[in-house]
């Protein structure tokens, strides 16, 4: 090897490597990435941007009038055109829910079958042929036109006025009474003085008639006739009514085409110009302004008490002095109310003592009818006892519970707040909140869905067995009291164990006919099915005592007297409860 050679070598060793050449494809493809990450970055935040102020406009506008609704739409479908969201969840009344002291599906259970005690309750009045569990919101109309109380037995208008969307109905009779037309007063005026009107007018007369009346209403949809889902249904036929003999199902039957009806709707509880929640009922206004005109403390219903303290001026108006609280249990309690509808006098609200199992009874008590008789829904078929009848007092339970005076009102339980996008809407899909604890109660209550449930099927079950005692206490009243009549006692003698009678079967059927099983108002139901045993147990000793200080009688037992109200023997429709011919 030369040494110039040995040098370089050496000389090389010194030097750094040189770097490999650069890469020529690497900033080719950087670049454009580059360009695209920060178009999709920019892209995620305009969208980001674009659905915050799209939620904050749905917020803003919680809905788009797609279509003008008035006083005169009662078909809940147009309404669910300019709010469907809702519309969406009262469509869902028509489900099938069920929960430990209640249910619905297809014709609800006979709950005389269940408990037939409640017949011999009920004994000489029509809901001894016929009471049935609940089911949702949109059978309300349907299954009062096939319930055999109204199939078989003469009814009131008054019925309407809790299971149809009948206040256009009132407006248009109210109106021809003034010889006016709705062209008068226009689609938008809902004309309380009108309405008020019709509703007295259509108190008095038949079912059957305030049915066909109910008909001829439009129901804002001209040309529809295919009722919507839980809509009117009234051409059906059952074996009730495929006999032949003409009932009032056959006669209500013939009004099917002529027009729509439908079950309560959206008209009924919200004003269409706004949305603003309302009452609607005549029922209930008279009833809570009887309410606020009396002593009653009701610190639950603030708006009452203020009106109380001003110079009352006007009468208590809940369209104008309630609050919006207060209106989310009012428009519940135009309906799941204690009331009178029978032939004899305009429905009323019994409620100018107070909303008191008790008060109630009082008021029944100082009331008489036009002709001067004294109150009374019927005459008891077993007893002769004239007695009163509880309808479904869930608005006076409610009252007496802890939830009302929290200031809890029926929709936060029973049509709790569901978020739909930015949107906070009612979930109007009504029924118990032991099937949306979540929403319901855990609001309120941080503790576990089960613990929630159980303390809910605790006070249901000790009611329920409380109810089952107080019906054990009154059969064994009503054994002594025919025993006492067989043995000859006098209407005289009977009169003051028929007044227990009454007390007793009144707070019961307050009881029976109230859809919580105790838990609107646990403590209070408690003491009312208390006082019932005891005045049964009162009664039933009463009796017994009778029966020994009489002699023997000439007479039996007098015979059941069939029930009031009813088609004549010789015309009623053949059916299973149907009076039996007389012998010849």
């Amino acid at each position: 090897m030369s040494e110039n050679t040995v040098n370089a070598d050496v000389a090389g060793a010194g030097r750094a490597p040189e770097p490999p050449p650069p890469a020529r494809g690497r900033w080719r493809w950087t670049f454009p990435a580059v360009v695209i990450a920060v178009a999709l970055a920019t892209a995620a935040v305009a969208a980001l941007l674009v659905n915050i102020f799209t939620r904050k406009q749905e917020a803003r506008h919680t809905f788009v009038r797609v279509v003008d609704v008035n006083e005169t739409t009662t078909d809940p479908a147009e309404w669910g055109k300019n709010w469907p969201r809702e519309y969406d969840s009262y469509q869902r009344t028509v489900d099938v829910t069920h929960t430990r002291y209640g249910g619905s599906e297809a014709m609800p259970q006979q709950r005389l079958e269940r408990d037939p005690w409640l017949r011999r309750m009920y004994a000489g009045y029509a809901f001894s042929l016929d009471f049935r569990d609940r089911r949702g919101h949109a059978y309300m109309l349907y299954d009062q036109e096939q319930t055999e109380r109204v199939a078989q037995r003469s009814q009131t208008g008054a019925c309407l006025h809790c299971h149809a969307s009948v206040a256009p109905t009132w407006r248009r009779i109210g109106l021809e009474a003034e010889g006016k037309t709705l062209a008068d007063v226009g689609p938008n005026d809902f004309a309380w003085p009108a309405v008020m009107e019709g509703f007295k007018r259509m108190s008095t007369m038949s079912y059957t008639a305030a049915h066909a009346e109910l008909y001829k209403t439009p129901d804002g949809t001209p040309g529809e006739t295919a009722p919507t889902a839980g809509g009117s249904s009234v051409s059906q036929k059952t074996s009730a009514n495929a006999t032949g003999a003409a009932t009032t199902r056959e006669a209500l039957a013939k009004h099917a085409g002529v027009g729509e009806a439908h079950p309560v709707s959206c008209v009924d509880c919200h004003d269409p110009k706004n949305m603003q929640l309302r009452v609607t009922r005549p029922g209930f206004v008279n009833g809570i302004q009887a309410l606020a005109q009396s002593k009653e403390p009701v610190s639950h219903l603030p708006s009452v008490e203020r009106w109380r303290q001003g110079n009352r001026k006007a009468a208590y108006d809940p369209n104008r002095d309630a609050s919006r609280q207060e209106m989310r249990s009012f428009v519940c309690g135009q309906c799941h109310v204690e009331y009178y509808c029978g032939p004899k006098t305009t429905l009323f609200f019994p409620w100018g003592d107070g909303l008191k199992v008790e008060q109630i009874e009082q008021n029944y008590e100082k009331t008489k009818f036009p002709d001067g008789s004294k109150f009374a829904d019927w005459t008891h078929g077993e007893t002769g006892a004239a007695l009163y009848k509880a309808q479904h007092p869930e608005f006076e339970m409610w009252s007496q519970g802890t939830h009302a005076k929290a200031g809890v009102s029926c929709s936060d339980c029973h049509m709790p707040y569901v978020r739909e996008g930015a949107m906070k809407v009612s979930d109007h899909h009504v029924r118990s909140p032991m099937l949306m604890v979540n929403r319901s109660c855990q609001v309120c209550h941080p503790f576990p869905e089960a613990d929630l449930k159980a303390r809910v099927d605790g006070i249901q079950g000790r009611t329920h067995a409380l109810t089952q005692r107080a019906a054990a206490a009154l059969t064994d009243m009503l054994d002594a009291i025919k025993g006492a009549r067989q043995a000859g006692a006098t209407p005289e003698q009977l009169k003051p164990v028929h007044d227990l009678q009454r007390k007793a079967q009144w707070r019961l059927d307050f009881v029976a006919s109230e859809n919580s099983m105790g838990f609107h108002a646990a403590q209070e139901t408690a003491r009312v099915l208390a006082e019932s045993i005891d005045y049964a147990r009162q009664a039933q000793a009463a009796a017994q005592a009778l029966h020994l200080a009489v002699p023997t009688s000439p007479a039996g037992v007098p015979a059941t007297r069939p029930v009031e109200g009813v088609t004549p023997a010789d015309k009623a429709p053949p059916g299973p409860h149907a009076p039996a011919a007389p012998k010849g």
